[in-house]
């Protein structure tokens, strides 16, 4: 089983937008028993709380479940959680780095790492931007890379 974490910062925007979406493309190319997808915040702001009102609409609006979409906050314990830590941008990046070091057994990097010809290095956080069709936008085509790379790597059909 390959295990898949994405951390923003507080798990109310991003990172519950890239579960539900990667989550929706390995239930449609049947592979929920081969990848597990959650997300988790650095931040403690929400934990326990829905994602944002402006995540769940437009989420809803293409069709992704949101079901079961609960803000928690990453710490150290959560190494194990995880063979892949996928942050939304480099601040992310840094503080999983802090948290857990370099890993041989775990990889982290960010979402827009596995784009090839990528508009943004970092995914903006729409709780500031207000742009959450945007983020929508780079957090789709990073988890359908994403979900590519992992069935190259792991030779998941």
């Amino acid at each position: 089983m390959i295990r898949v974490m994405f951390v923003c910062l507080g798990n109310i925007c991003r990172s519950p937008m890239a579960e539900a979406i990667f989550a929706n493309l390995i239930q449609k190319e049947g592979l929920t028993d081969r990848i597990e997808v959650e997300s988790a915040g650095t931040g403690a702001w929400h934990i326990g709380k829905p994602p944002h009102k402006e995540t769940i609409a437009i989420l809803k609006k293409y069709e992704i479940p949101t079901d079961g979409l609960v803000a928690q906050q990453i710490t150290p314990k959560d190494k194990g959680k995880a063979d892949y830590f996928i942050a939304m941008d480099e601040e992310n990046k840094q503080d999983l780095l802090r948290m857990f070091g370099e890993n041989d057994k775990i990889r982290i990097a960010k979402l827009m790492d596995f784009v090839k010809h990528k508009k943004e290095e970092n995914v903006p956080d729409p709780y500031f931007t207000g742009n959450f069709s945007y983020t929508y936008e780079l957090v789709t085509e990073g988890c359908y890379q994403l979900l590519q790379y992992l069935k190259q790597k792991h030779a998941i059909q």
